[in-house]
């Protein structure tokens, strides 16, 4: 197997993790230690990492509020501070209640602060600009802003670790 971006192709909960194997969907690649399902008459190990068997190439990228927030690398497109996705929010660049669209072209990351702030006006009419116009990501421009990210691994996984960020420098002692 070889990892095709510097970003898990998608996360999925644990039930449907032991589904698709089950399913013969996927390959369980690693499980998590000393967690397991039981049921009445068996045990079985919990995927921390999966494999898919066949790969189907993307034809386009999905507008998900984690794609977003990649294309914007977690920056509020305001104020261009960098936030965990739990804070961040979206914003309209051309309101809504004006005939904006929720489109790649019209959304960005946003503070909840400048998202306030904004409200149903433009950028220009709030006082504020924007960092850069949003755009429709190709996969290739998602992956280099998933590199460009922090590489602490504070909020990953730890079982995924060995998974991602394959060309990072390891660890001397």
């Amino acid at each position: 197997m070889q990892p095709l971006s510097y970003a898990p192709l998608s996360v999925c909960s644990w039930q449907q993790a032991i589904v698709s194997v089950f399913q013969g969907r996927v390959i369980q690649v690693k499980t998590y230690d000393d967690i397991y399902v039981r049921s009445a008459t068996s045990n079985h190990e919990v995927p921390a990492v999966i494999a898919l068997k066949k790969y189907r190439q993307r034809k386009h990228v999905a507008f998900t509020r984690y794609n977003v927030f990649l294309r914007d690398e977690f920056r509020c497109q305001y104020c261009g501070k960098r936030f965990r996705a739990k804070d961040l929010t979206f914003d309209h660049v051309v309101p809504r209640c004006r005939g904006g669209k929720s489109n790649w072209n019209n959304i960005v990351a946003c503070c909840s602060a400048d998202n306030l702030r904004k409200g149903n006006k433009t950028p220009a009419q709030a006082g504020l600009k924007l960092l850069r116009k949003p755009f429709r990501p190709t996969g290739f421009q998602l992956d280099a802003a998933a590199r460009r990210l922090p590489k602490s691994g504070e909020e990953l996984q730890q079982t995924w670790i060995d998974f991602l960020y394959w060309d990072a420098e390891l660890e001397r002692r």
